[in-house]
């Protein structure tokens, strides 16, 4: 029975999960030789300029009431529970698999129909250590989903308070 081999961005969690880790100790093995670094190749300027290679931009990480790029006013309205929420979802009692799946789906249709605030509900797990209360903050800073979020926060009680996220989302631009 072969492995099925994971989705590519099932595959950059992962990445982003371990990039901290450490083996528990060393061991005696053979290290392969690594590779060699293969430079790139100049491209002459006339070709260069007939297609321009586009990089997007690298966003910095989000946390918990960091909002870079929104006004204080915005910010403040969202952390406060102000601002009217478009569409939510409940992850709670969902596996870690499915609720990333529900959650990249509902980003998805939270995107398509131009939605402002979405509340993302995780649960608050036992004894206060859920899974997808930690899971959630790091998935949203993944991508697509970083390039579409402005920033988040913990919700207030009325809406889960600590088992519950507001996300605000970037404005749809009409072309």
């Amino acid at each position: 029975m072969s492995a099925k081999r994971p989705r590519a961005d099932e595959a950059e969690l992962w990445e982003w999960a371990t990039r901290d880790a450490k083996p528990l100790r060393a061991r005696r093995a053979r290290v392969p030789a690594p590779k060699p670094r293969v430079e790139p190749k100049p491209v002459p300027h006339a070709a260069a300029s007939a297609s321009p290679v586009v990089r997007a931009p690298v966003l910095s990480e989000l946390s918990h009431g960091t909002s870079p790029g929104v006004d204080r006013r915005t910010a403040e309205r969202l952390h406060r529970g102000q601002m009217e929420i478009d569409g939510r979802i409940d992850l709670h009692g969902m596996t870690q698999s499915e609720a990333h799946d529900a959650l990249a789906a509902f980003m998805d249709k939270a995107e398509g129909r131009g939605w402002r605030c979405v509340l993302v509900i995780t649960g608050k797990g036992t004894r206060g250590g859920g899974v997808l209360r930690a899971a959630v903050p790091r998935w949203l800073n993944l991508p697509p989903h970083r390039a579409r979020i402005l920033s988040f926060g913990a919700a207030r009680p009325k809406d889960g308070g600590d088992g519950a996220l507001y996300v605000l989302l970037r404005r749809r631009r009409m072309p």
